[in-house]
């Protein structure tokens, strides 16, 4: 059996998977999703996400249902054996500078349930094959060719494609074909995964706990309403074997459960996991990509695992559509890889650094941790750092150009109307932010090219050009400053120019989907925005 052609054929239907075919869809590309369950997958795994990823849902036209199933958290707080406090480093669980809260705690079968209704909304552009496994990728100079196998039925089929995005995970089959090795950054830590769900208040600060003891180290964190989750490093000869009920892990939990009669506690699930800091030495290989655990993996320490798929998903999404309906060539790809594996490295080895700075020295660490944490979390660079993920500046590649401060860089998500629209949900496509009105010459050349423009002499985005000395910024689709400049003479003339097919608009070479993307009831609208306008190409 051979699928029809898939202009996408897309490997994995996890978080990665299913935001890589939603975004994908949003600009009129169809794909194929073949993933090896028949479901989401019901055991909880990640459980936090941070506010530049809850940007992307947002696109998705899923910020008020995250919102519903979702926690912000306040922040990290270092303890010891006893749950004393070592030092705090707080986040403000309000609405940030790109419009949602700083950190998330969230179930992630649930976040899968919020992404497949988003995909079966996009239907007549993404079709999902379930219960499928995949044993072969061939590709060819035009197209590349996935083989798989029903698992039900033992059928095999195959299904061709232009582009092959591999969103499978730490085991990747997509790896493996395109012959890539991992690249070690030198990180091992077995740990005993427990979620707990109950009713009780457990009656501790609403935000993520280190244990600092060099006895065992141990992390908690509420995920949600009813949900708990605990993380405690296994110890030399300790297997998960060793917990096998809930009345085998109550001693490792008791500090948090002192004092409360009878919390009703249900063992969702006790788990062994080996946590590991590697990163695929290649992410492409012509028309097969990897993208999140495929391409890397990090230890837990700063919530950042699935987060790093959805921005890799992101990232090729929409440079994928302007290869397809744009016509853009197809070097200009390799910026996914140029531009994604620094931030993934730097947040492995955050993580990493993290890691050792929490768990390592023995007890010697911890009489280290004890004098210095405190220190540490009074000096602001040092705690902004320890509690930010925020994607740094990216490199120069075909998607980024010149030195300006603010190139490469993400732009505010701030709102860009008095009816609460932010910036992401403005357009779709590339934007022109200036506090200059463009000439009449300028505004033609702009809209021939597919861009929005956004003019704006007071308000959020006219203070971010203002206060990093810039007159315009070309802002690419995924929130990112490509150029930006003292001119918009200087800035405008990069909107990549790309082909269209008969009856297709030349322009930014994304085909938009119609589908109105609403303003979270749940994000405050603003008072006013002052002399903003928004023109579409």
């Amino acid at each position: 059996m051979t699928v029809p052609h898939a202009t996408v054929v897309i490997i994995g239907a996890g978080p990665t998977g299913l935001t890589a075919a939603a975004l994908l869809a949003d600009y009129g590309v169809a794909s194929v999703i073949i993933e090896r369950w028949d479901d989401v997958y019901p055991q909880p795994r990640a459980v936090h996400l941070d506010d530049e990823v809850y940007r992307v849902l947002a696109r998705l036209g899923l910020a008020e249902e995250f919102a519903a199933i979702s926690r912000p958290a306040h922040g990290l707080r270092l303890v010891g054996g006893a749950l004393d406090l070592i030092a705090e480093f707080p986040r403000n669980p309000g609405v940030g500078v790109h419009g949602y809260p700083a950190a998330s705690m969230f179930d992630q079968p649930e976040l899968e349930r919020l992404l497949r209704s988003a995909v079966a909304q996009r239907s007549g552009l993404v079709a999902l094959r379930s219960g499928a496994e995949v044993h072969g990728i061939t590709q060819s100079d035009t197209s590349v060719t996935v083989h798989a196998t029903d698992r039900a039925t033992g059928a095999s089929f195959s299904v061709e494609g232009s582009y092959v995005l591999g969103c499978d995970g730490a085991g990747s089959t997509t790896r493996s074909v395109i012959d890539t090795c991992w690249r070690d950054l030198g990180f091992s830590q077995r740990w005993l995964v427990i979620d707990i769900e109950t009713t009780a208040d457990l009656q501790q600060w609403d935000g993520i706990q280190q244990v600092c003891d060099a006895r065992r180290a141990a992390t908690y964190m509420r995920i949600g309403d009813t949900r708990y989750r605990w993380e405690f490093q296994l110890l030399a000869g300790e297997t998960a074997s060793d917990f096998p009920d809930l009345d085998a892990v109550l001693p490792l939990m008791s500090p948090w459960l002192d004092g409360l009669v009878d919390p009703d506690l249900r063992l969702v699930r006790c788990a062994e996991y080996t946590f590991t800091a590697r990163v695929a030495q290649r992410w492409r290989e012509r028309r097969i990509f990897l993208l999140g655990d495929a391409a890397h993996l990090t230890p837990p320490f700063i919530g950042q695992g699935m987060g790093a798929g959805i921005r890799d998903a992101m990232n090729l999404s929409w440079k994928l559509a302007a290869v397809l309906n744009g016509g853009v060539e197809q070097a200009s790809l390799d910026s996914y890889e140029d531009e994604r594996k620094p931030h993934a490295v730097g947040l492995i080895r955050m993580a990493k650094a993290t890691g050792v700075l929490m768990t390592g020295g023995g007890r010697c660490g911890d009489r280290l941790r004890r004098h210095v944490a405190p220190i540490l979390a009074r000096v602001p660079a040092i705690a902004t750092r320890l509690t930010t993920s925020a994607t740094p500046p990216l490199r120069r590649s075909y998607y980024v150009r010149g030195g300006a401060s603010l190139t490469g860089t993400l732009a505010p998500n701030v709102p860009v109307d008095e009816e609460g629209r932010r910036l992401d949900t403005s357009s779709p496509g590339f934007i022109i932010v200036t506090r200059h009105e463009p000439t009449a010459e300028q505004r033609f050349e702009i809209t021939r090219r597919g861009a929005a423009i956004i003019v704006e002499s007071e308000g959020g985005l006219s203070h971010w050009l203002a206060d990093n000395g810039a007159i315009a910024a070309l802002v690419r689709p995924d929130g990112t400053v490509m150029i930006a400049g003292r001119s918009l003479g200087e800035i405008y003339t990069h909107i990549p120019v790309m082909s269209a097919a008969p009856g297709q608009r030349v322009g930014s070479g994304l085909v938009p989907s119609t589908r109105p993307v609403p303003v979270p009831s749940s994000v405050p609208r603003p008072g006013g925005i002052s002399r903003t306008r928004i023109l579409g190409p």
